[in-house]
């Protein structure tokens, strides 16, 4: 049975509003989860395209859903550094609020420039994972279309919300796409109730109404983009003086926590002046602002590569012990030394990679060792 896709938690608080710790910490966790399973089904469309010989008609949206997760994967990231495990006061609260709703475009990994917050990108890349597996198929049966008409009605609610944002010119419009859409479903859920089968008319209504939502979530975004260039740019650097903040964090315990790590230096914002008022100069502004962003970009991945790595031996050491243990020689002189001379120098802050590298490696080594035939007759011997 196909089970229903995984959809984004809702985001705490709104910009500029101190968020309670509990709330923060409750939504960290939410979207963790939301961005591991997100991953795995993105993956799993990806094979199912590639199994299909459809990767080509897909590859559009597949690109775009794989951005907005990376976007969304990066915030995270630094919201995550700056909760620093719930050690936050006013200040940090602050910082965090700014990190959710404040603009992702300043990531340089949203595709075109969208000026979209974490939760519209979440909820555009909900849709856009719907429209995908439906394109694909993979939904069938009976009990799938049921499904599908349950995430189809959510999908409408979160529609409803969008509409009610559009300015008053544009809002009859959109609301007649969405009446169109309520009707549509309609049809299909009185058929669906009386035995038929729906199958064929879901894809379609699938497809418009993430078309819908989609239009919807970027026009709203592009709308804000067009308001006024000053107010672009001044939330950029503001977003770029948060994120130089989380940097500095991670930045920092990465340093603490790892030797060699990487030594880039986290960009000045501030160093960069006030913000011009003239169109030329803006634009000027604005790409040194970009040049930054980039420069922070390159950092981040550094720091957090130098930290996992450190994390992975850990893991990797672990399961070398768990399986010795399985084998029941984990307790032999050569393997319980070599164990704890691993642990001990991941222990360390900071901790020599290099050493701990060969250290877990030589663990591996000893377990080989240990388990060859004839091992254990020798060592009795």
């Amino acid at each position: 049975m196909v089970t229903a896709l995984t959809t984004a938690p809702p985001a705490p608080g709104r910009l500029g509003q101190a968020l309670a710790p509990a709330a923060i910490g409750t939504y960290l966790t939410r979207l963790e989860g939301w961005l591991r399973a997100r991953r795995t089904e993105l993956d799993e469309i990806d094979a199912a395209a590639l199994a299909s010989d459809r990767g080509g008609q897909v590859a559009g949206d597949m690109m775009l859903s794989l951005a907005l997760w990376k976007a969304v994967s990066d915030r995270y990231q630094l919201i995550f550094a700056t909760w620093d495990g719930g050690r936050v006061l006013e200040t940090e609260r602050e910082r965090i609020s700014a990190l959710i709703w404040g603009r992702l475009d300043g990531a340089g990994d949203v595709p075109g420039g969208m000026p979209v917050s974490v939760p519209e990108a979440c909820r555009l890349s909900d849709a856009l994972a719907a429209q995908l597996r439906s394109t694909l198929a993979l939904v069938v049966g009976a009990d799938a279309s049921a499904a599908r008409i349950r995430d189809l009605r959510a999908q409408l609610e979160r529609l409803r919300d969008q509409v009610a944002l559009e300015p008053a010119n544009a809002r009859p419009a959109a609301q007649a796409r969405l009446v169109a859409l309520e009707q549509r479903l309609a049809v299909i859920t009185e058929k669906a109730e009386r035995g038929g089968d729906v199958g064929g008319l879901l894809g379609p209504l699938e497809a418009d109404a993430t078309t819908t939502e989609r239009d919807l979530i970027v026009g709203n975004a592009q709308r804000r983009d067009a308001r006024d260039q000053l107010t672009r740019v001044r939330e950029l650097r503001a977003d770029l003086q948060l994120r130089e903040n989380a940097l500095e964090r991670l930045a920092s315990q990465a340093v603490a926590t790892v030797e060699p790590a990487p030594r880039y230096a986290v960009p000045d914002v501030d160093a960069l002046g006030a913000i011009p008022n003239t169109p030329d100069e803006l634009r000027a502004f604005q790409q040194r602002l970009q040049r930054v962003s980039e420069a922070m970009n390159v950092a981040q991945h550094a720091y957090t590569d130098a930290l996992e790595e450190h994390q992975q031996l850990e893991a990797l050491l672990d399961a070398y012990v768990a399986k010795a243990r399985a084998l029941d020689v984990a307790g032999r002189d050569d393997l319980a030394e070599s164990e704890q001379r691993a642990r001990d120098v991941l222990a360390r802050r900071p901790s020599p990679l290099t050493v701990a590298r060969q250290l877990v490696a030589t663990y591996q080594t000893w377990l080989d060792q240990a388990t060859r035939p004839g091992a254990a007759g020798k060592e009795s011997a």
